[in-house]
């Protein structure tokens, strides 16, 4: 039986927390860049503060466009994202949205190209 204790978000601990604030600190003076630092932060705080730019709506038709783009079937586009050719014909519809680590390689491969994750 899982208690109410165990079903609460964990708690940043010190150790992240002040990792946090080095990578910030960091990003500030110019030694990592803004793209790192949020990588840091995905990583240790989770999805609830994952940037806006990663986790950004696709359309479709963007999705579709992008597909076509980089001269992919529906079937090998899936296999770069691990999900059925299936889901791809239905988000590509409009039936269906992206959503967790497909919209994530979706949102890289929009902003970087299909290249970045290969």
């Amino acid at each position: 039986m899982v208690t109410t204790k165990a079903k609460k978000k964990a708690k940043t601990s010190r150790l992240a927390k002040e990792l946090l604030e080095t990578a910030n600190d960091l990003q500030k003076s110019g030694l990592l860049t803004k793209a790192a630092r949020d990588k840091i932060t995905m990583r240790h705080l989770g999805a609830s503060d994952i940037p806006a730019a990663v986790t950004a709506k696709i359309s479709g038709a963007d999705i579709r466009a992008i597909r076509e783009a980089a001269k992919l079937s529906q079937a090998v586009f899936a296999r770069y994202l691990n999900v059925t050719a299936g889901y791809v014909s239905q988000i590509e519809r409009g039936d269906k949205h992206p959503t967790g680590p497909a919209l994530v390689l979706l949102n890289v491969i929009r902003r970087k190209g299909i290249e970045a994750i290969l």
